[in-house]
């Protein structure tokens, strides 16, 4: 029984029942935090997400005990949150604790008075449970993922092997931040905490057999060196999640971070001040790590051992489904019209793209998806809208250029981008043929809504077709009545994109 629910004015507790929300409560060695999903489902989708930096883990390899001051923060905050889950009408609780936790003498005692004052249980997961939580999380995000994941947490290195989307082996490493520093507000990468970490690196022949792959790096300091790396390349994105780069770029980058006194890391453009003083060690670890595995790349993920555990409770028919595809029907039927079909959308279209791969005919299937996402918004400001708003979302399944096409075309559907907005958001994210592709689809989507008004059984009498450089739109007689100026000149316009000469031919009855 949940005994915080009292807390909770009548008026704000909400019907349970209606979304079935799922909450999320990761008590762990440097961060608390809680995220509440929409529902517990291939793409769920964050309403409520809150993290506390409490550094529960600070100085335990010390003192063999939570940081006292740390765990009362983490207990204050978790019945925080048990207040407002209650507030939220969730029932669906899932609370955990890591490796500060599970490794301190007194964490059992901490989880237990947790549990008497929050009403809930909070699972102690072993180190081989949160590798595998962190693998899973990945590999729900990036289902044939190839490489060697990593999660670090304040206390801890979870990782794992990843070959074509199975996890083939995974370890749990004592080493992070926290657990080494030696006072309340410095982390250290004195010798012998690198000898420490060689040692069990060492112990951990594996990481080599992923030689070639990716590194997937899951974990707060992580992120915040990959904004780091962003903002020193003038990145036109802001989001970490799915950020990529070579192994060479990040092996020169954290030879650099090496070099900065404190001082000049706390006033690092785009870092948060709480994670300055982990940033040393997770730079230094970064590097070791990439050395060690001979990755050729290193891919930034913002999903871990919390989507992991979603992930893990879903049906084998719902884990196979594409995550991509799976997020943008969602925020379809969030915001979209009641009449949109966006698969019938991609399939009307199809045949003019005829040369695509199965990988560029999965991003424009998705930002068919999402063709009628602004329809409420004012027409001058669609494109715009709409641009901003697929690069901003938290989409899943995509990496940063895929991004970028999925909102130029979608973008494009309402109304052409200007230079203005395509320097400033898309500079160096798409070549110009994936510029001109995601722009045809765009095209092909707003003829397709300007002839039939959205109506999808009207749309469906019609036919494009492609004959090598011969673009033609078939439809039956008593439909060229609705092929009025504008819809010419829209098809002319996307027969050109596509390199192609525009007929618009009748069929009889």
């Amino acid at each position: 029984m949940r005994t915080l629910s009292a807390i909770a004015p009548a008026s704000l507790v909400q019907d349970s029942g209606a979304k079935s929300p799922v909450a999320v409560i990761d008590i762990g060695s440097n961060s608390v935090r809680l995220v509440v999903y929409d529902a517990a489902k291939r793409a769920p989708v964050p309403v409520f997400n809150e993290k506390v930096l409490c550094g529960l883990g600070r100085g335990l390899d010390s003192t063999g005990r939570l940081n006292p001051q740390g765990a009362k923060q983490a207990h204050d905050s978790v019945r925080r949150f048990a207040a407002l889950t209650a507030a939220m009408g969730v029932t669906d609780i899932n609370a955990f604790a890591t490796a500060a936790v599970r490794e301190a003498s007194d964490g059992q005692d901490f989880a237990a008075a947790v549990e008497r004052d929050c009403g809930f249980g909070v699972r102690i997961i072993s180190g081989e449970e949160e590798a595998r939580l962190s693998a899973l999380g990945v590999l729900a995000e990036i289902p044939r993922a190839s490489g060697i994941m990593g999660d670090l947490g304040g206390a801890s290195l979870e990782i794992a092997h990843l070959e074509s989307g199975e996890n083939l082996q995974q370890a749990t490493l004592p080493i992070g931040p926290l657990r080494m520093a030696c006072g309340p507000d410095t982390v250290t990468t004195t010798d012998d905490h690198r000898g420490g970490i060689e040692e069990h690196l060492a112990r951990t022949a594996w990481l080599q057999s992923a030689r070639g792959g990716t590194f997937y790096a899951v974990g707060g300091a992580w992120r915040s060196w990959a904004r780091m790396h962003m903002r020193r390349l003038d990145y036109p994105l802001s989001i970490a999640h799915h950020y990529e780069i070579t192994a060479k770029s990040a092996l020169e980058f954290a030879e650099g971070i090496a070099l900065l006194t404190p001082h000049a890391l706390s006033g690092f453009a785009g870092l948060e001040e709480a994670r300055a003083g982990s940033i040393p060690f997770a730079n230094m670890l970064l590097k070791r790590l990439v050395e060690e595995s001979g990755v050729s790349r290193v891919l930034f993920s913002a999903y871990g051992v919390r989507e992991g555990l979603i992930f893990d409770r879903l049906p084998d028919s719902l884990k196979a489904e594409d995550p991509l595809i799976a997020a943008c029907r969602n925020l379809a039927e969030m915001t979209g019209r009641a009449t949109a079909d966006g698969d019938a959308l991609f399939r009307w279209m199809s045949p003019a793209f005829v040369d695509e791969t199965e990988d560029q005919a999965r991003l424009r299937r998705a930002a068919c998806l999402l063709a009628d996402l602004e329809w409420s918004e004012h027409a001058d400001y669609r494109a715009e809208h709409a641009l901003l708003r697929i690069l901003r979302y938290p989409l899943i399944g995509i990496d940063h250029p895929g991004r970028a096409y999925m909102a130029l075309a979608v973008a494009s559907r309402h109304a052409k981008v200007s230079e203005k907005l395509r320097t400033r958001f898309l500079h160096g994210l798409l070549d110009h043929a994936e510029s001109s592709r995601a722009k045809a689809a765009g095209l092909a989507m707003r003829l397709a809504y300007t002839f039939s008004g959205g109506v999808i059984s009207l749309l469906e009498q019609t036919a494009l077709r492609r004959d090598g450089d011969r673009l033609k739109l078939e439809l039956p007689d008593h439909a060229d009545v609705l092929v009025g100026d504008v819809v010419q000149s829209r098809f002319r316009t996307l027969a050109q994109e596509l390199g192609c000469q525009p007929r618009i031919a009748t069929t009889a009855p």
